[in-house]
């Protein structure tokens, strides 16, 4: 047992999900990213004295819709407070939040482990808040710029229970909460653009000890892996410190992911150092119960949901149903696929999804959004290998062709005649020919070298450019070799 196996980490999350509406939270300023900077402000956004914010109520239905995916209790009364600190990007001097009465309470997400069952991790609560600006560093000395686009933007801040052992499961808990909230359309998930961001607090503690350690919040964490590496690096941080005889400090620290170290930001604060008292400026919010259940109808099918269907309805196996259902635009790309390509089976459509199509995609960069192959396309060129019209080599071939200039398979087949020859009886002269030239293979073969059949089936192929029925050919060739 190593130093490390004699500790347990404990990890909780605070994850920010800005909320896609078409206007901020508290003001009609636009809600988009990349658009130059200070262009997207208002005197209420921008904290003019004597402006009041007035509710988004778009933000409302969107928190209540991630509240009921995640199992959580919807408070029918809410109130938001002033978060009373100072940045240079937050103009007001205080943020905008719940504190008391958050929107959402008790929920929890199931993840999927590896060689080991199904773990709920707790959702303590998710709050509505008001994000700020953003602070710029790079190119000037001596001074930062400030953008004020993001203040205002809407957030949900979900918060979990410090359920999470290790990296590895936050990795799964992100990836999936991620995909919960793309699934719903509440955020787009880009973490690099800073819509879903996330501050992982960790501690250590001795294994069998019911005491929690010291935590050190970890923020600047804008990838999956960035969490996981920054997680690793922590533990590690904090189980020398203590096996050293020193103490583990109560901080924030930020993760530096060129020197794939933490280092001290400032003093970890706690509730009262924000001095929270409710916000004047904005009445409390009922919420019916009419609301909840107007919400509730016009939610999708959630992931979880999907990936059970995909495997009743389909036939999937667990790998496939997962990653089809990890992206709600790639379920509905293999769904679109699927309708065009029957009476195909299932599976050899997921498999064009998730190997060529997908395999295609991360080699490239690019998202199921961005693929220049249709799904009408794919599911066209996969109706017509099961038809017999064509067989899976000619169909990658036709496939690079659809990446490259996309257009209609069937029309790709005929113009540059790849319309597979199923003839029994101009395949069987095709065979004759190639074991006429090949009489000692044919030797070999009969005296027990049976993988020599490859070699036959590629002659006949090649004799044929490729068009013959390989189901064909195999059957001619193993009859007339016996």
């Amino acid at each position: 047992m190593t130093i490390q196996d004699r500790y347990e980490t404990v990890i909780g999350l605070e994850i920010h999900t800005q909320l896609a509406t078409r206007s901020k939270i508290f003001c009609g300023c636009p809600n988009r990213f990349g658009a130059p900077p200070n262009t997207q402000i208002c005197p209420v956004c921008a904290a003019f004295p004597g402006v009041l914010p007035v509710l988004n109520t778009a933000v409302l239905d969107l928190a209540i819709m991630t509240g009921l995916a995640l199992n959580g209790t919807i408070r029918t009364r809410n109130e938001f407070a002033r978060k009373n600190y100072f940045y240079p990007d937050l103009p007001a001097g205080y943020q905008i939040s719940q504190f008391e009465l958050p929107i959402v309470e008790h929920g929890a997400l199931m993840i999927e482990l590896e060689d080991a069952p199904r773990k709920r991790i707790g959702i303590t609560r998710a709050h509505m808040e008001v994000d700020a600006g953003k602070s710029l560093h790079e190119g000037i000395v001596g001074a930062s710029w400030v953008d004020l686009n993001r203040t205002g933007t809407p957030l949900l801040e979900i918060v979990t229970e410090p359920d999470l052992r290790s990296a590895a499961e936050t990795g799964m808990f992100l990836k999936k909460l991620r995909a919960l909230v793309r699934h719903l359309g509440v955020c787009d998930g880009n973490m690099e653009e800073g819509s879903f961001r996330c501050d992982a607090n960790v501690s250590v503690r001795r294994f069998g000890d019911p005491k929690l350690g010291t935590r050190a919040e970890i923020k600047n964490l804008n990838s999956i892996r960035n969490v996981m590496r920054a997680i690793d690096y922590e533990v590690e941080r904090q189980i020398d410190l203590i096996e050293a005889g020193e103490k583990v400090v109560q901080e924030t620290r930020l993760w530096d992911a060129n020197q794939n170290h933490t280092r001290t930001m400032r003093g970890k604060e706690e509730a009262h150092d924000y001095r929270y008292f409710p916000e004047p400026d904005l009445p409390v919010v009922v919420i019916t119960p009419e609301r909840i259940a107007a919400v509730r109808a016009t939610m999708p099918e959630l992931p979880d949901e999907k990936f059970a269907r995909f495997q009743a309805e389909f036939g999937l196996n667990d790998y496939d149903a997962g990653v089809l259902t990890a992206d709600r635009e790639m379920a509905d790309y293999f769904e679109a696929a699927l309708a065009v390509a029957r009476p195909a089976d299932p599976k050899t459509v997921a498999n064009w999804v998730t190997v060529e199509l997908l395999g295609r995609l991360n080699r490239e960069g690019m998202e199921i959004g961005q693929s220049p192959v249709l799904a009408e396309a794919l599911g066209k060129l996969v109706h017509m290998i099961h038809a017999g019209v064509i067989h899976g080599k000619i169909a990658k071939t036709v496939f690079a062709h659809l990446w490259e200039q996309g257009g209609d398979p069937q029309k790709i087949v005929e113009e540059r005649g790849l319309v597979q020859v199923s003839d029994q009886g101009a395949i069987e002269a095709e065979v004759d020919r190639v074991l006429a030239a090949h009489g000692e293979k044919i030797a070999q073969y009969r005296a027990g070298k049976t993988q020599l059949l490859g070699f036959f089936v590629g002659e006949v192929m090649k004799a044929t450019r490729g068009k013959a029925n390989p189901g064909v050919v195999n059957g001619l060739l193993k009859d007339k070799l016996a």
